[in-house]
This record gives structure tokens, sequence and C-alpha cells, in this order.
């Protein structure tokens, strides 16, 4: 038997609309996937536990913790990074530029994450009440900001972006 049958796969993904076929030792998680072998290094690993939101993709359109997920989980399943949040062109997306604006980041660790739940939850729901925006963003560590201006953020992001 080929040893390598049970530690690699081959999958294939398409991340940020871009297709990729890589083959991966079946314990790489997604995380370290998108950082080490598509070299988008937007996604930040800080936990590892799933509890800090650092490493927060999109998985079909829905936030997963890539840290806590397997590379070979994803084969045939699309991702969006915060690297495809940006439109062509280098123009930042309406959610970034709401952030940037309102001081929503300081250190910017968490921020990817925090920026692909908000899109999802803005995708979803339009004019969250500042409760439903801390509820939605539960799930992430932010020791910089104290999250009032992250709140504002995707206040004014809402505002802003025409979905």
């Amino acid at each position: 038997m080929d040893p390598t049958a049970t530690t690699a796969r081959s999958i294939t993904v398409t991340v940020n609309g871009v297709r990729y076929e890589r083959t991966v030792s079946v314990r790489t998680s997604l995380a370290d996937f998108v950082r080490h072998d598509l070299g988008l290094t937007g996604t930040h690993v800080g936990c590892e536990q799933g509890s800090c939101g650092a490493c927060t993709l999109l998985l079909d359109g829905e936030p997963v913790r890539s840290c806590l997920m397997l590379a070979v989980q994803a084969d045939g399943r699309e991702l969006t990074s915060v690297e495809g949040l940006a439109p062509a062109g280098g123009e930042l997306h309406p959610i970034q530029q709401a952030f940037w604006e309102h001081h929503g980041l300081q250190c910017g660790f968490c921020t990817p994450g925090i920026l692909l739940t908000t899109y999802d939850l803005l995708r979803r729901e339009h004019g969250p009440s500042p409760c439903a925006i801390r509820e939605a963003l539960t799930g992430h560590i932010c020791r910089c900001t104290g999250y009032d201006g992250i709140v504002r953020s995707v206040q004014a992001a809402d505002q802003e972006w025409e979905r």
C-alpha cells in the first residue's frame, strides 16, 4: 500500500474566485493551507481552538473557523478570504472602508475575521441593531478597540454598502 495514500490527498478549492488544485497532508488545517500553500496571509491564526475568530473564512458563503477545519474538508468548495472582499482595482470594499473611517481596527490582528463575519451579517440583515451586531461578533476577540468603533463601523458599512 502506498503510504502517501493515507497521509496526503489531492483537493480542488476555489478561493476568491480562483481555482486551485493541490496535494495536501490530510492533517493540514484549512487556515494553514490558505496561509502557507496559497500565500493568503490575511487569514490570521490566533488561539487555534476556534475561540478568537481571527481565522474566520467564508466557506460556501458561511463563516467558519479555519483553524478547526482540515483543508481536505474544503475539497470541491468555495472559500472567501479577506483578500477576496475588495474589488479588483485596489479599492476597499465598503465594509473595509467603513472600518478605516470609523476606527473599527487598531492592531489589525482580529480585523480580517471580523470583516468576514460583518460581510455575512450585512448580507443577511439590513439595519442590524448595535445589540445584533455585538451578538454576531461574539465569536471574535479584539483586545484593542473595546468594540465601540467596530459597532460604529458595521453600522456605517450597512449604510454605504449597496448589496
